[in-house]
């Protein structure tokens, strides 16, 4: 895209207002690239790709009306050739995989030095990807066990494990469900022996793990 003497357009998805002016600071500052719109939500970044066509978005991973990967496969779907870049705080498997999926060039967490940034923005306009095959081949390995673990579960199981996550205790999920106390007891050792689920930070854990919770 910037190899042929005009700078790369970029559009950035991302509801925080100072974030998104820093980062287009920081593009604005490169002679290849320039930041020709901003989006704060997945409906906005839909119309403003379509109005400015741009070579490549930055999105955010979580937005006010849905997910970064909810906008970049509108953008792909209207605008295939529009390359994309998730710039986020998320740090799990199942993100990453949905911005795989969207067809995003690049995941890359925000923490990372804005080097980092211009240098993906560079390498992804002129068509690499930095998904690596191992780290695909990793990503796909990962949700498979998610999807397998997710298929032992039974519906009411999945309940439990959500409401145990999000810090119900074990009496408050029976009153929600309309179920006896020791009913949710024989739920919660089978979660135990299933995946290995035994307290509340481990429920978190592995309730974020397979999508049961954000």
């Amino acid at each position: 895209m910037a190899d042929d003497g005009r700078r790369t357009s970029v559009l950035i998805v991302e509801d925080h207002q100072v974030v998104a002016e820093g980062l287009a600071a920081l593009i604005n500052d490169q002679t290849d690239m320039r930041v020709v719109g901003h989006a704060g939500s997945v409906a906005e970044s839909v119309a403003r790709a379509a109005e400015l066509k741009p070579d490549l978005v930055v999105v955010d991973f979580r937005l006010t009306d849905g997910t970064g990967a909810d906008a970049a496969a509108a953008i792909r779907q209207m605008r295939p050739e529009t390359k994309l870049i998730f710039l986020t705080r998320e740090d799990s498997d199942a993100a990453r995989f949905a911005a795989l999926e969207s067809g995003a060039s690049a995941f890359i967490h925000k923490s990372r030095a804005a080097q980092e940034v211009v240098d993906a923005i560079r390498k992804v306009a002129n068509g690499a990807s930095l998904f690596t095959p191992r780290s695909i081949a990793q990503l796909l390995n990962s949700r498979r066990e998610v999807e397998s673990q997710l298929e032992r579960l039974t519906p009411r199981e999945k309940e439990v494990l959500r409401m145990m996550a999000e810090g119900m205790a074990s009496r408050d999920i029976a009153k929600r469900l309309g179920i006896s106390y020791t009913t949710v007891r024989t739920h919660i050792r089978s979660l135990g022996s299933k995946l290995a689920v035994h307290s509340k930070l481990e429920a978190i854990v592995k309730a974020r793990e397979l999508g049961l919770v954000e």
